[in-house]
């Protein structure tokens, strides 16, 4: 029985000690359970982004006069339920290049504006598009640059490319 009188509640003190490590060890899981929560929520949330910009871009490129004038602000529903879950909005399509093209012989398919002076002069038009996506819940944004290369006639690449 002296044994016991010694031990003066070691065990108590044992188990206290034991219950702060495990209630350390379960606050750092849930901490890093919430982190890893969070970066799939903006993982998710970039890769709908990036789906909403493209399907509107692609608008946007379905239209020939796309270089005419900056493009009409869209409302884009990623999950399809009837309620816009991002908004699109562009800056004015910009021309990054020209590069002449000459034909011979032009095939039907060259732009009429390549005509000039009885020969076919037309340019490779490199054009950047901005566009800048926001999650209507969140105010999140994502901005994306989409490239494009389409064929115009020379009056055209002066006026937007300053050739």
């Amino acid at each position: 029985m002296k044994s016991f009188r010694n031990q003066c509640g070691s065990t108590l003190l044992v188990a206290l000690v034991m219950l702060v490590m495990l209630t350390l060890i379960a606050i750092s899981a849930m901490s890093t359970t919430t982190t890893s929560i969070q970066i799939v929520g903006n993982a998710q949330f970039r890769e709908e982004a990036l789906a909403a910009g493209q399907r509107a871009i692609e608008v946007v490129l379905s239209n020939a006069n796309f270089r005419d004038a900056t493009p009409a602000p869209q409302s884009i529903d990623i999950n399809l339920d009837g309620v816009a879950d991002y908004t699109v909005t562009f800056d004015a399509p910009s021309c990054q290049a020209a590069v002449s093209i000459e034909f011979v012989d032009p095939p039907p398919v060259v732009p009429s504006d390549c005509e000039t002076s009885g020969m076919a002069i037309c340019y490779w038009t490199t054009w950047d598009i901005v566009a800048r996506v926001s999650d209507i819940a969140t105010g999140a944004n994502l901005v994306i640059h989409q490239g494009v290369s389409t064929v115009a006639g020379a009056s055209a690449a002066a006026t937007y490319c300053n050739t």
